[in-house]
């Protein structure tokens, strides 16, 4: 009999969050999901969907509490997680330049959920991310964290936010691959989202289609014929990105 396989995604409020969790459970995982928001009917229709499979966590990851509590809740269901998602994120301001007045508070909100947050849930949860077969942590990160292809005169906080979560990325990359930990960093695509606050009409793919990339570039990186041995940043499509 094959040995469950557990996943736990963050910022699965709605969005490219919420589409992972569907297509991890179609997959045959079974998912512990984070929200920051109360459950509402799609939540709700989702467990009745995959009954016994899905479990909902609260969870704030730039609270260490919250962390800490959304842990002590995994641990009391399995002792192992063989997927870490970090997909939670906020945007920030995105107009002003160097030669505006910068929000400098507002700037420390989102390192607080983009970097910070993500290293938080990392830390916490690498025990049983190691401990399990697949051993992978995802970091849904951003072209716009790309220095190399770096075309903005603003978006300080989400731009550098998601350089710092690709050099955090490398680092974790350093430290579990000798001993068979994984580590993917993937841009989503311009996704369909609410991270403006509104809907993003605008993008070019749906959450589902975004995730659905996104979980063909884990099935291939879990894959026993998998060859690569270092960390890259790529795109939805496996297009590798610049640093």
């Amino acid at each position: 009999m094959e040995q469950q396989r557990w996943a736990l995604v963050s910022g699965t409020d709605r969005g490219l969050g919420l589409a992972l969790v569907k297509g991890l459970l179609e997959r045959g995982y079974r998912v512990f999901a984070g929200l920051l928001q109360e459950k509402d009917g799609t939540h709700e229709e989702l467990e009745r969907n995959f009954a016994g499979r899905l479990r909902f966590l609260q969870l704030d990851i730039t609270s260490a509490d919250s962390v800490e509590q959304a842990c002590q809740a995994v641990r009391e269901v399995t002792g192992s997680l063989d997927i870490l998602i970090n997909n939670a994120a906020i945007l920030g301001e995105t107009d002003a330049t160097v030669e505006d007045e910068l929000d400098f508070s507002e700037m420390e909100r989102v390192f607080q959920v983009n970097t910070l947050g993500s290293l938080r849930m990392s830390n916490r949860f690498v025990p049983l991310v190691m401990n399990s077969r697949d051993r992978l942590i995802l970091n849904i990160s951003s072209e716009a964290g790309s220095i190399g292809d770096c075309w903005r005169n603003g978006w300080y906080a989400y731009c550098m936010s998601k350089a710092a979560l690709n050099m955090q990325s490398k680092l974790i990359h350093n430290q579990l691959a000798p001993k068979g930990g994984r580590v993917m960093v993937v841009h989503p695509g311009h996704v369909r989202t609410f991270m403006r606050g509104e809907l993003d009409t605008a993008g070019r793919l749906t959450p589902d289609e975004s995730a659905g990339h996104i979980l063909g570039l884990v099935d291939k990186r879990l894959s026993p014929d998998y060859s690569g041995e270092n960390i890259v940043l790529v795109d939805y499509s496996g297009q590798e990105l610049p640093w």
